[in-house]
């Protein structure tokens, strides 16, 4: 059985729990393998509608073992919420593992991770305040607090002390603001000892494990490939590795055992926070598509910037990732448009770009050359075939997928589970 990976191809808010949800019951692990609780993902079950912050999607379906592996940073209080909330809706989440070796978001993350985004002013990155960035800056420099050092109290408050050291000076003497207690982040830490006891392990021989019974295990990425901090849009990126090389260092799985990359792009583009867009629209298109999509965070709340679908952008996506399979969602959303412009290289000074840019710079300057394809009037949320789809559709998906780089495998047509047009297993063996 195959060991599958979902990421985003843009900017993230994808719909990267479409994919998931395509999956279903065929899938036995699903592992988040970086970021936080910075990034959200709306799940729609029936009626029911589930907004996950730090939890893999997979927590949603029965019988699948759901996994916080290694590459995460975990906020102890947002996780019990989000198990709570979901336990008074009659999930079970009794079967959530949670790595020993992630680590942990602290009070003194979030603290310094807001007054240094206000210190910024215009130069702020946009990060969700969430303590991500400062938590995995403590990870590489090696001071960091994990899952782990939880269980040992004396460890524990060796850590938290030789952090706040540096960290209350620079709260004090720079940012004017009072000294956190290392006491205090010390209790705060210790009262979620109870919670995780029973879930914490080594997930990292629970997936080999898993693998080698012939398990189905899927890697949900945080976040998407232009948020990844080696290959996005730097610096306007997030703190982890959210392409597929990261699910290898994130889950502690070798990357042979990866055998679908599944990439979640949308049939336009958004973007949330500060950073290059060159499709960005800043008319009353780019509101009808931000009105329509819904496109307002998850996590945040924050108005998603709206543009349209930028095809180098998801080659490059493609070729970072090593994508088999697109998942396109949203492009119901498209429909009632007369014509509907496609970006399919970039004009940078003159000089026409049919890949990325390279260099920062050129991105931030570049000018989309678009190419126009006719719209459709009809509603094709109840469509469930390709043949279903009105024909100027057809040719919209058609379109894509030639100048995206991987074939498309599945169309979302609407916001329901159900509202999917599917083309190819996400599961079998080999693209065609």
């Amino acid at each position: 059985m195959p060991a599958v990976l979902i990421t985003g191809a843009q900017w993230g808010d994808e719909g990267k729990g479409r994919a998931t949800d395509l999956l279903g019951s065929r899938v036995d692990y699903v592992v988040k393998f970086n970021g936080g609780n910075n990034a959200g993902h709306t799940v729609v079950i029936g009626d029911q509608k589930y907004a996950l912050h730090l939890l893999p999607s997979g927590i949603l379906t029965p019988g699948v073992v759901p996994v916080i592996a290694n590459g995460v940073v975990v906020d102890l209080a947002v996780l019990k919420l989000e198990l709570d909330a979901l336990k008074e809706r009659g999930v079970d989440v009794s079967k959530l593992k949670v790595s020993a070796n992630a680590h942990v978001i602290t009070e003194y993350h979030r603290t310094l991770d807001k007054v240094t985004e206000r210190f910024l002013g215009k130069r702020q990155i946009g990060t969700t305040g969430r303590g991500i960035g400062p938590a995995y800056a403590d990870k590489i420099n090696r001071v960091g607090i994990r899952i782990q050092d939880i269980f040992d109290e004396g460890i524990l408050r060796q850590k938290v002390e030789a952090a706040l050291e540096f960290k209350n000076q620079v709260l004090v003497k720079i940012y004017n603001r009072r000294a956190i207690n290392a006491d205090e982040v010390v209790a705060d830490l210790l009262s979620y000892r109870e919670l995780l006891e029973p879930m914490v392990c080594d997930t990292g021989l629970l997936l080999h494990n898993a693998l080698a019974e012939d398990k189905t295990v899927l890697y949900e990425a945080g976040q998407a490939t232009m948020l990844d901090i080696d290959h996005g849009t730097y610096p306007f990126v997030t703190s982890s590795n959210a392409t597929s090389g990261g699910a290898a260092t994130g889950s502690g799985v070798p990357p042979h055992k990866i055998d679908r990359i599944i990439a979640v792009i949308k049939a336009y583009t958004t973007r949330v926070g500060s950073g290059p867009f060159p499709t960005e629209l800043f008319d009353e298109m780019g509101e009808f598509l931000q009105t329509k999509g819904g496109e307002f965070g998850v996590t945040t709340g924050r108005a998603r910037r709206c543009g349209w679908y930028d095809a180098p952008m998801a080659r490059y996506a493609a070729r970072i990732n090593g994508v088999t399979d697109f998942v396109l969602t949203k492009l119901d959303v498209l429909s009632g448009l007369k014509t509907i412009p496609v970006c399919v290289a970039y004009d940078v000074n003159g000089v026409r770009h049919d890949e990325m840019p390279v260099n920062q710079s050129d991105f931030h300057h570049a000018v989309p050359v678009y190419q126009e394809f006719p719209g459709w009037d009809e509603d094709i949320t109840g469509c469930r075939s390709f043949d279903e789809l009105p024909k100027n559709a057809q040719d919209y998906i058609v379109a894509l997928e030639a100048m995206s780089g991987a074939r498309f495998s599945a169309v979302g047509v609407g916001p329901e589970r159900e509202q999917v047009v599917e083309l190819h297993d996400l599961l079998d063996s080999a693209a065609e």
